[in-house]
């Protein structure tokens, strides 16, 4: 907050200018006044305060003496003495000097606005906007203000009503603690710890694990690493958490003062971490990561060239092969040219949270967020009042579940050390950010033997075949968490090289909710079956839907990496209409399926067709739902 008092000094000096002569007469009075201008142009600034003083006591009518104290103490940050000031030369000036009492309401605006008090802030402006000359109020300094207070005016009457909490022991056992990211499941809590404000007190990350939903265990360090004899700290980590982009900074490997590096967990150990190179880090300050929730996008924060200002918040996407593109700067409209910090993409990939200074807020850093949509971001909204204010807001984390919103503060006394926090508080629901999501979780394992397997897990749209989310099933117990998307017709695609494809209608067949999934993969071998799900015709027809796509690619894909592999496809229908009629049609729908595989260069001699009709039913027809499963395309290895 302190590197904003200097621009509002100058701006308060360029009002004052108007003045080219004295509002009082007595001569010592004068004298002092400009020997208190003197000693505040050689940066004397007690000196002058005192000189100041001593003019408005000599003289209490002394307009100037009270605007140029007040102006000093707003620069120090004592607004409290600042407002006694200017209330005592308010009082002191006669009713007929019209002008002082725009001055002095000018004054008084910019320190209620500084100290959060928005109701007066806006009383004082008015006075303001009704006395000030129309030259002034052409300018820039009163046009910005004006902004800040019509801001302000429209969000009053919108504040929410928050209630924070403090976690509970053992968390908030250091001196500082900040930065808290959660997994998806809420089960782990990550932050940043520090033990002091020294410069031998280094950062650590620091983790945690839910007991229920407010007895935590007592916070361990999250290895040894990881954390070392240099700073690490502002983490993220992927929904499952098991991959971790964290800040180090001064390290020797490092490009920068502070670089990202990366780090996975593989059983229950993490990996030693990698510096992220130059695609990501810089010669400069790379900080404050946000990854998607699977992993596959990285936000942070950065001062190098090629932005727009200030910190800037910058992106890169990971690669099949995991490796990163190269950073960019995400641009208009969420950078400006000054300071942007602190990104946190939602588990929904659809909602960026950040914080800036240089968007329209309450005074300092505000937090904001922007919707995006077909990969553009939309204009930054203020998540208003009390959430914001007018103190620097810098981080927010908002869990998967929008139950609530953890983050940090900072304590400060003079009496004692500074300490910081981990908080949180129920985020309001008047802050819409999209569909709701269900996190479960479940294991791989391999059909035959029941040993756990490191697989692939794809959830997919299946209105445009893009992945939603891309999770890896843990090797050494084949456990898995996945997101669900409450509205979105998807498919689950669970894939491993030497086994068939495991296909899942995410809402037929209702894994959304099942808390313990259990996936069976079957090794590829002839005679084995499995049901082609989410393969969609119109109702008595054989023309393949746009739905299916994500399907038929995937297994032209499975065909591509298996070129020793045949298959027959067999279509099923449902027990409606005679059997010749079914027997046509799902024979035709078969064949729907071979075209699309044949023409993406799969030789004919490996794909065979064949009918059942609804000879050979999953379940008894005995309901629109189960004859909905007998609607089936199956692939089986010859």
């Amino acid at each position: 907050m302190f590197k904003l008092f200097p621009v509002i000094f100058l701006i308060l000096l360029a009002f004052a200018a108007q003045a080219q002569t004295y509002s009082v007469t007595d001569g010592r009075a004068i004298k002092l006044f400009e020997e208190g201008e003197n000693l505040l142009y050689l940066k004397r600034y007690p000196e002058a305060l005192q000189k100041y003083q001593a003019a408005w006591e000599r003289s209490e009518t002394f307009f100037e003496a009270y605007q140029k104290g007040t102006q000093l103490l707003i620069t120090q940050g004592r607004l409290s003495e600042a407002e006694t000031v200017m209330q005592k030369g308010k009082s002191a000036v006669l009713p007929e000097k019209k002008q002082y009492t725009v001055d002095f309401a000018w004054l008084l605006s910019s320190i209620y606005l500084k100290q959060g008090r928005f109701e007066e802030a806006s009383l004082e402006f008015q006075v303001v906007e009704q006395g000030a000359t129309e030259v002034f109020k052409k300018g820039s300094y009163f046009l910005e203000m004006k902004q800040k207070v019509d801001f302000v005016r429209k969000q009053l009457p919108l504040k929410m009503n928050i209630e924070k909490e403090i976690l509970p022991s053992p968390l908030n056992g250091f001196a500082l603690q900040y930065f808290p990211v959660l997994t998806a499941d809420g089960k782990q809590l990550f932050f940043t710890r520090r033990g002091g404000t020294s410069t031998l007190d280094k950062e650590d990350i620091y983790i945690s694990q839910a007991e229920s939903s407010k007895i935590w265990t007592t916070p361990q360090s999250i290895s040894t690493k990881i954390n070392s004899s240099y700073n690490e700290g502002t983490c993220s980590v992927t929904a499952d958490g098991n991959f971790l982009i964290f800040t180090s900074c001064d390290a020797p490997d490092s490009q920068g003062s502070c670089d990202l590096y990366s780090a996975e967990k593989v059983g229950q150990e993490w990996q030693a971490p990698k510096n992220m190179g130059t695609k990501i880090n810089s010669s400069f300050w790379d900080s404050q990561p946000s990854l998607s929730a699977d992993g596959r996008l990285l936000f942070f924060s950065s001062d190098r060239r090629g932005g727009l200002g200030g910190n800037d918040i910058w992106y890169a996407s990971r690669k099949a092969d995991g490796s990163w593109t190269e950073a960019k700067n995400l641009g208009v409209p969420i950078n400006t040219p000054k300071d942007e910090i602190s990104p946190f993409l939602f588990f929904n990939n659809e909602t960026l949270f950040f914080a800036s200074d240089g968007h329209l807020g309450f005074g300092g850093m505000d937090i904001f967020l922007s919707r995006v949509s077909a990969g553009v971001f939309h204009h930054p909204e203020n998540l208003g009042l009390p959430i914001n204010d007018h103190l620097d807001q810098v981080a927010l984390f908002i869990t998967a579940q929008k139950d609530y919103a953890y983050y940090s503060e900072l304590s400060t006394s003079s009496s004692a050390s500074d300490r910081a926090f981990l908080y949180r508080f129920k985020f309001p629901e008047e802050i819409g950010i999209g569909e709701n999501l269900t996190v479960t979780g479940g294991q791989v394992i391999h059909s035959k033997t029941g040993q756990p397997i490191s697989a692939q897990l794809s959830l997919v749209s299946l209105a445009n075949d893009s992945t939603r989310y891309q999770f890896q099933s843990n090797g050494e117990n084949g456990s898995f968490l996945m997101l669900y998307p409450e509205q979105d017709a998807a498919g689950l695609y669970v894939e491993k090289a030497g086994f068939l494809p495991k296909i899942y209608n995410v809402d037929r067949d209702s894994i959304k909710n099942v808390k313990d999934l259990k996936v069976e993969l079957v090794p590829i071998a002839s005679g084995e079956e499995f049901v082609f799900e989410n393969v969609f015709f119109d109702f008595d027809s054989f023309q393949l839907k746009q739905e299916s796509l994500s399907s038929l690619r995937r297994l032209n894909r499975f065909l591509q990496s298996n070129p020793k592999v045949s298959i027959r496809i067999t279509g099923h229908t449902d027990n409606l209409g005679s059997d010749d009629y079914n027997l046509r049609l799902s024979l035709q729908r078969a064949q729907s399926v071979q075209r699309y595989l044949e023409g993406e260069g799969i030789r004919p001699d490996r794909i065979q067709v064949v009918g059942k009709g609804f000879r050979e039913p999953m379940v008894a027809n005995s309901s629109a739902s189960n004859q909905a499963l007998n609607r089936r395309i199956t692939v089986s290895i010859q």
